[in-house]
């Protein structure tokens, strides 16, 4: 999916965080927002993402105008966020945290587990994450759960994947093996922004 930023303001009352941003983003591209602290970069993202509407401007995805009143409306389009602090229930599995707000059900509305665990595992193998479904998020490193993040991205089909200062808790061994998870999405067609 290509993304267009088109002439977007973002002002908090008389604060500008940002001010008449234009610019684009391919399709399967790698896309890198550098900037100093307190420069937008992550106000910018959350317009994409639908925390924050634009006062003023536009933002298009392939080609098209949106208008995201939350960020349920941007993943519904297909973009998704892992954000600097994570957004996982410690005492959750894997799993669990995966697939909340979008189980799949079964007879009498109850859960196929089954069938997450078996998409959560097919995901995992095809991106080389290596996630155990059924491990708890507070006994993983900080490098696994960020992975059980973009995992939850995958299982939502996000095509737009934003990654706010992906690298700066993991390890040198963690960084080379998110680079490669990131190299193998954007060979898999998926448009992904890091800040």
């Amino acid at each position: 999916m290509s993304i267009v930023f088109k002439n977007t303001t973002k002002q908090f009352g008389e604060f500008t965080a940002c001010n008449d941003i234009s610019f684009e983003i391919d399709k399967g591209e790698i896309h890198a927002l550098l900037g100093e602290n307190g420069a937008g970069k992550s106000t910018l993202m959350n317009l994409l993402y639908g925390i924050h509407q634009p006062t003023s401007g536009h933002i298009l995805i392939d080609q098209k105008p949106v208008n995201f009143k939350s960020p349920l409306d941007a993943i519904k389009q297909g973009i998704g966020m892992v954000h600097q602090h994570f957004m996982l229930i410690q005492p959750f599995t894997a799993l669990e945290n995966i697939i909340l707000g979008d189980e799949t059900t079964r007879f009498f509305g109850t859960l196929d587990i089954g069938h997450a665990k078996q998409k959560i595992l097919d995901l995992s193998i095809k991106y080389g994450m290596h996630v155990d479904p059924m491990m708890k998020i507070e006994e993983m490193t900080v490098g696994m759960q960020q992975r059980v993040e973009l995992l939850k991205l995958l299982y939502r089909k996000a095509q737009i994947i934003i990654l706010d200062e992906p690298t700066a808790v993991l390890t040198p061994q963690e960084i080379k093996d998110f680079e490669d998870i990131v190299r193998h999405l954007k060979k898999e067609g998926k448009t992904i922004i890091i800040i």
